[in-house]
């Protein structure tokens, strides 16, 4: 799969669990006494570099034999859960940065917190290091990372004597009001795309729920979120996007394809779908990060990544310990950005991508990265996402504060297991 492809469904697969799939095994070599067995997920790192890791660690380490058992996205979320329960979990396992939370309350993940200065946990970027720590302890160490951007026609907002990319929010909604003309949609964006509506929230300072004293509340109705969504519904206003639709269906990629939108906010890989659709679009598609409130600093946008976790029942802590250490530390995460085009798990390392203008602007949008409240509740949340609906109510005309405090009761009920949606 091309890098921007495989980037293209980043986001998706670290989002979305389905029912089990397989794995293969890449084994070490030499003649140790120890085996440490490590779970990575398809598509993280090439056979090459993942060869690569292995020989590297294998001579710093000769007693021990890695293997590496690569597992597919989907199922993958019942098959962590059983391993982190059974007595011979593996040593060292990728985990989506989300799915951190519901593994921790299960129970079996190791406590690394005493371990983050130790891993450089000052440097890493915040989309990835707070989905890892849960209750005030790090248990993920941060792996990679991607994030959308806005991915635009260059040569419409030459057009439209748009030189530069905006530098903030306002400068944005001037462009996108000087690109939304009879027959040309100034952006494309869906009335339902719940995570660029989080990136707003979070730039306003608010959040979609918070935990205080152990318990989860949805606070999409604090004025902060509900400037969020007013910024959503003005942009919104500069397109034709349905109110009642998501980015997937139909999929913006495929409207964009069609030459009459001006921008998308998707991640870089959705370029190359798009010009695979619309050969006529090869050259013309640029890219920036989402701009932010203040001229010059990125806007606040969904991380997705991976982060790695250590099993509390391995017998080889110290092995594991090493191979973490190893493969998030500087010298294969430069490599890793290079090789695989993600963003690389420290805010020091993000200028390895400045050769890619798409990855580029996804590595300097990471400096101003989140997750999704890590409560172990949250993909319950999401299977039916309540915050959809609540974007769909306001831009058909709901009144914004009574929606939102609906919602945020919603959110509440789900999180607290009180009961599911439609209930």
């Amino acid at each position: 799969m091309p890098v921007r492809q495989r980037l293209a469904t980043l986001l998706t697969a670290l989002a979305v669990l389905l029912p089990v799939g397989g794995c293969g095994t890449l084994p070490g070599s030499g003649d140790p006494n120890r085996t440490l067995r490590v779970w990575l997920m398809r598509g993280s790192l090439s056979e090459g570099l993942t060869a690569a890791v292995v020989r590297d660690y294998e001579r710093s380490n000769p007693e021990v034999e890695v293997e590496v058992a690569v597992q597919d996205w989907s199922g993958i979320g019942d098959k962590v859960a059983d391993a982190l329960a059974s007595d011979d979990p593996p040593d060292v396992i990728e985990v989506g940065n989300t799915q951190v939370a519901r593994y921790v309350a299960a129970g079996g993940v190791r406590n690394l917190t005493n371990w983050v200065y130790d891993l450089g946990g000052d440097y890493w970027i915040p989309g990835l290091k707070e989905p890892g720590k849960i209750g005030g302890f790090q248990y993920g160490v941060p792996f990679y990372a991607a994030n959308r951007v806005v991915i635009y026609r260059r040569d419409l907002f030459e057009q439209a004597g748009i030189t530069e990319p905006p530098a903030d929010r306002e400068e944005w909604i001037e462009a996108t009001d000087r690109l939304d003309r009879p027959g040309q949609q100034g952006i494309y964006l869906p009335g339902r795309n719940w995570y660029v509506l989080a990136g707003f929230v979070w730039d306003e300072g608010g959040d979609l729920a918070v935990e205080r004293s152990g318990r989860w509340s949805g606070t999409l109705h604090t004025p902060e979120a509900l400037r969020g969504m007013e910024f959503y519904r003005e942009l919104h206003s500069h397109g034709a996007g349905p109110a009642d639709a998501d980015e997937a269906e139909p999929d913006q990629r495929e409207v964009f394809a069609a030459g009459e939108v001006a921008q998308i906010i998707d991640v870089p890989g959705a370029a190359e779908l798009i010009t695979e659709t619309n050969p006529g679009l090869t050259g013309r598609l640029g890219f920036f990060p989402v701009p932010g409130k203040r001229e010059g600093e990125p806007g606040a946008v969904f991380t997705g990544g991976s982060v790695l976790i250590v099993p509390e029942r391995t017998d080889d802590w110290d092995p594991a310990y090493a191979f973490v250490k190893l493969l998030t530390g500087e010298k294969w995460q430069r490599k890793l950005a290079r090789t695989m085009s993600v963003v690389p798990n420290s805010t020091e390392l993000v200028g390895e991508l400045r050769g890619d203008p798409g990855t580029a602007a996804m590595a300097e949008g990471s400096r101003n990265g989140h997750a999704t409240p890590n409560s172990p509740r949250w993909g319950e949340l999401e299977a039916d996402n309540p915050v959809k609906d609540y974007q769909t109510a306001v831009l058909r005309g709901a009144d914004p504060a009574t929606a939102a405090r609906e919602t945020s009761e919603e959110i509440t009920e789900i999180l607290a297991g009180r009961r599911g949606r439609g209930d």
